[in-house]
């Protein structure tokens, strides 16, 4: 029997829960464990998840991997993360957490935001002069939203002044892991953006602004100092050895945020070669070659791990978490609709069960349209207040006329998002990479063919996007592979092209969806609930 081949271990961790397998250069991915982490929803748009249950998880992921594949975790040669990004974390000088991880989805900072960047003339309540500035140096720009740690840490700062005044360093996940994992704090070219402080303009040369940090409010000597992606950034230090059963001599490549990993995990590493990602949000995103931003869609290129190209990326706040909030509030573990004493634990029985259910029902679902909009948007519009509706029920609808709905609004915000992406590149997408765990569903693949009237190529394994991205970023920064080798080692598991019927329904649903949007934004403003309200459940 041939020897395993040296392996990486590839940490996921998202806003479901923490993840790990184990990924060897070519792509291949051995082994799959996971562990849920509690999402904390508080009032006030408030979002919060305990770091030190990421750390207790991983242990847990690793240990699962070790009983499956003893071989293959003694192979491991490398550790290197997937995060999700614009999450924050105050740490102490000690490296230990001083707060919660201040989620992606936390929104409680936007009006600190305003305060510390307001000025006359003012856009969506930030100075213009200021906006200019962060455009022309960084590619982007706060989310006036709050969701993002340029916010976050104001909000640290103004409502924790005990906790920030202790606070060595604001660290966003990715960091907080590769602190642990090391004892170095470092943050990547592509954790840090999201606190807009950094000179973007050379994507080899990400360095901090002296402009940016002297305006941001937070201390400078509170910001981590910035490593490439592909930067081997240590060994493990002797804790983290002994927490994950692994020799401290293995080494750490710092990594990215989950943008940035699936980018590389979709096989998408040639100029424009787009992917859509459906996880908990969505995105769309390509590598490019030169900076470039749409501040009215919320779209920018931005670094990333390939060195000298930016990842243009398009982000939708909610698109799984649509069928995550369909499966756990709305159909219930025992439900006829799925098969008794499946759901509740069992992923794959949940898209199987809806992937029997979806082709009874016609395209447009019977006349039901449903807004995605669970928790806000960022692009192509950037609305807190923005929330998720069904349109059109009659006594007619039933359960699966709903269920369709769903998917097809998710769908449809992604063909309103893929507009701008193709005003981005110049040229519009005929064909895309469509990957993430939502792509398990073949009945939603399809609906995103005839949506957005393009062919849809499916990943084959599209749970392990991110793994696998991690995986190959390890691998390309201890010198196994290049990213221009990567294209070639991905599959396809299955191509989808529109159905030319389905796209006319599609194109007249599409325009009665904008027009919804036109109307209903401004009535959101004004509804109790609504994300500027201090209490989302009164």
């Amino acid at each position: 029997m041939s020897a395993v081949p040296p392996q990486v271990l590839a940490i996921d961790l998202g806003t479901s829960g923490m993840k790990a397998a184990l990924v060897a250069a070519d792509g291949t991915v051995t082994g799959w464990a996971q562990r849920p982490v509690p999402l904390l929803v508080l009032p006030g748009g408030g979002a919060e998840q305990d770091p030190q249950a990421w750390w207790t998880a991983l242990a847990e992921v690793v240990a699962d991997l070790g009983r499956a594949h003893p071989e293959h975790l003694g192979a491991v040669a490398t550790v290197c993360s997937s995060t999700q990004g614009e999450g924050t974390i105050a740490v102490d000088a000690a490296g230990e957490p001083l707060t919660r991880c201040i989620s992606w989805l936390d929104m409680r900072g936007a009006a600190h935001l305003r305060r510390q960047f307001g000025g006359f003339p003012a856009y969506g309540g930030m100075s213009v002069r200021r906006i200019l500035r962060w455009l022309r140096l960084t590619g982007g720009m706060p989310s006036t939203t709050g969701k993002d740690p340029a916010a976050h840490m104001l909000l640290v700062r103004d409502t924790m002044p005990e906790v920030y005044a202790r606070t060595a360093t604001f660290l966003n996940a990715l960091d907080w892991i590769n602190l642990k994992l090391t004892g170095r704090t470092v943050a990547t070219v592509d954790s840090i953006l999201t606190s807009w402080v950094t000179d973007n303009r050379r994507p080899d040369r990400v360095r901090y602004s002296p402009a940016l940090v002297a305006d941001c409010g937070i201390d400078g000597d509170k910001l981590p100092p910035i490593v490439a992606c592909t930067e081997v950034i240590g060994t493990l230090h002797p804790d983290a050895a002994a927490h994950l059963g692994l020799p401290p001599t293995v080494q750490v490549v710092a990594g990215a945020i989950d943008t940035t990993a699936a980018a590389i995990g979709a096989g998408t590493t040639a100029d424009n070669d787009p992917h859509l990602y459906l996880g908990t949000s969505s995105w769309i995103a390509a590598h490019v070659r030169r900076k470039k931003t749409d501040p009215v869609a919320q779209i920018a290129a931005v670094p990333c791990a390939i060195g000298d190209r930016y990842l243009m990326t398009a982000l939708q706040a909610t698109a799984g978490a649509n069928l995550t909030w369909l499966k756990d509030k709305i159909v219930e573990y025992d439900d006829p609709l799925v098969g008794a004493g499946h759901l509740a634990t069992d992923e794959t029985s949940i898209f199987d069960a809806f992937d029997a259910i979806l082709p009874t029902v016609p395209a447009g679902a019977n006349g039901v349209l449903y807004l995605p909009w669970l928790y806000g948007e960022r692009a192509p519009v950037d609305d807190p207040d923005l929330r998720a509706a069904f349109v059109n029920i009659s006594l007619d609808t039933n359960r699966s006329d709903l269920l369709r709905a769903v998917f097809e609004g998710v769908a449809l915000n992604t063909r309103w998002l893929s507009a701008a992406v193709d005003r981005f590149l110049g040229t519009p997408v005929t064909s895309l990479t469509v990957t993430g765990g939502g792509a398990r569903s073949t009945a939603w693949c399809q609906i995103f063919a005839d949506v957005l009237g393009v062919e849809v190529r499916r990943d084959p394994d599209p749970v392990a996007v991110n793994a696998r991205g991690a995986g190959w970023i390890g691998a390309v920064g201890t010198g196994q592979l290049t990213f221009g080798q990567i294209p070639a080692l991905l599959r396809t598991d299955r191509v989808f092209a529109p159905t030319a019927a389905h796209r006319v329904r599609y194109d007249e649903l599409f325009g009665v969806y904008r027009e919804l949007h036109r109307r209903l934004a401004p009535v959101y403003r004004r509804m109790p609930g609504g994300a500027h309200r201090t209490d989302q459940r009164r």
